[in-house]
């Protein structure tokens, strides 16, 4: 195994006694954002003893960024390292190439090794606006999945039946709706679990879709001679347009994200969002969030003032107070009062706008990332040159004053004559 049990060691009893309501921190530990826990009673009396405890989560870098979606998760992570237990963070190098198809109506497509590398270039950077990360346990599952012998393959898969495998929910659906299972992705459950078993997780965490592969940890440390770890399953935190969160839809805020662009994503998202946000995607105080879940319920509140402390709150967590007295500034003056920003980026131009040219310009300075995507907007009518929406067939003369360009909601680009009659 890679990491040899050392004796159970207790958190600090000067440390415990300082903190009389210590109780009610495992407490909130255990129950916010928490929608199950196995087995919790076992689980909380050994936190409660004082004992400390090795909590595992895994995260398969399936792309570049993460999403505050899973940056809610770890949230978790901080709140049993907040209390003294040692995080243990693995780097699925190796699951994510079987991929994990746990929340999937399809298989996931296959990533080359080099993929993987270069998606989780900047993970722990983002996962450090989070945790401590000087005091996390960093693997990659590569350590000891490539090293797995024939015995050892056959007594993982003899933990399992061909029922149980193709019995699991997701599975089932896609059976029967005709759709194909590849044999690859039945070996996830048994790879995570095999996790469990080389950092000898005392608790492991993970979204509620995450169930059965965190129960086959359990059976596969017992079937190895290990006590079977305890489960964790958080709500799954939704997009801000009440879908399932995804990058493709465009509903994700990424930790990553500029602050301003975090604020105002938060900003547009539905009401009925702002309770289950304020409780699993930052650590507003619950006794706030119960009060602002009645207001929300009696309608004896205003919604944009709560979204405002939600936003606050959520931009400050990862990117500090200032950044989050900005991203709200701006907010209260480019939608609230319908202000342009103090500082928009320019361009000087001769003669007439038209689509190649603006599309250049907007890929040029950043305001969106490809050609494809301001394309994009423009069929979606997402962009509006003088407060009129630009149409791809048309040809705009830059007035001398210039004319400013809209992306988006808040993204803005000026475009000026060029006086001297040149570019």
């Amino acid at each position: 195994m890679v990491h040899e049990r050392m004796k159970s060691t207790s958190l600090s009893r000067i440390e415990m006694s300082n903190s009389p309501d210590f109780d009610r921190k495992v407490e909130e530990v255990l129950s916010r954002g928490v929608v199950e826990v196995v087995n919790r009673e076992n689980l909380r009396r050994r936190m409660l003893c004082g004992e400390k405890l090795r909590v595992k989560m895994g995260i398969d870098p399936t792309g570049p960024n993460i999403h505050i979606g899973r940056g809610a998760s770890i949230m978790k992570l901080r709140d049993f390292q907040g209390l003294g237990h040692q995080v243990v963070l693995i780097i699925g190098d190796a699951t994510a190439l079987a991929g994990d198809s746990s929340d999937k109506t399809s298989g996931r497509e296959r990533l080359t090794l080099e993929q993987v590398r270069e998606n989780e270039r900047n993970y722990l950077s983002q996962i450090g606006k989070i945790l401590d990360i000087r005091k996390v346990e960093v693997h990659h599952n590569s350590e000891w999945i490539r090293k797995i012998d024939f015995d050892t393959w056959l007594q993982l898969a003899g933990c399992f039946t061909l029922q149980q495998i193709i019995e699991r929910e997701n599975y089932a659906k896609r059976i029967d709706s005709g759709s194909p299972v590849g044999f690859h992705e039945t070996l996830y459950p048994l790879l995570q679990g095999w996790d469990s078993v080389n950092v000898r997780a005392d608790v492991e965490i993970g979204g509620t879709d995450q169930l059965f592969n965190l129960n086959a940890g359990r059976k596969i440390q017992e079937r190895f001679g290990q006590n079977q770890q305890d489960i964790v399953t958080l709500m799954l935190l939704t997009g801000t347009d009440g879908r399932k969160m995804s990058t493709s839809w465009g509903n994700v805020i990424l930790i990553n994200d500029q602050p301003d662009e975090k604020y105002g994503k938060l900003m547009s998202m539905p009401d009925y969002l702002i309770p289950v946000y304020m409780e699993c995607a930052t650590r507003i105080p619950m006794e706030r969030v119960r009060r602002v879940t009645k207001s929300l319920k009696d309608e004896t509140g205003n919604p944009m003032d709560y979204k405002k402390e939600l936003a606050f709150a959520l931009v400050e967590q990862y990117d500090g107070r200032e950044a989050a007295e900005k991203a709200q500034d701006v907010f209260e003056r480019t939608v609230q009062s319908k202000e342009l920003p103090e500082t928009i980026p320019f361009v000087t131009i001769s003669g007439s706008l038209e689509i190649n040219r603006l599309v250049q310009e907007l890929v040029r300075v950043n305001l969106v990332r490809s050609k494809s995507e301001a394309k994009r907007l423009i069929e979606q009518r997402g962009i509006s040159i003088g407060g009129e929406v630009f149409l791809p067939s048309q040809t705009i003369t830059v007035p001398k004053e210039g004319i400013t360009v809209r992306v988006g909601k808040r993204r803005y680009l000026k475009f000026e004559q060029n006086k001297k009659g040149g570019e």
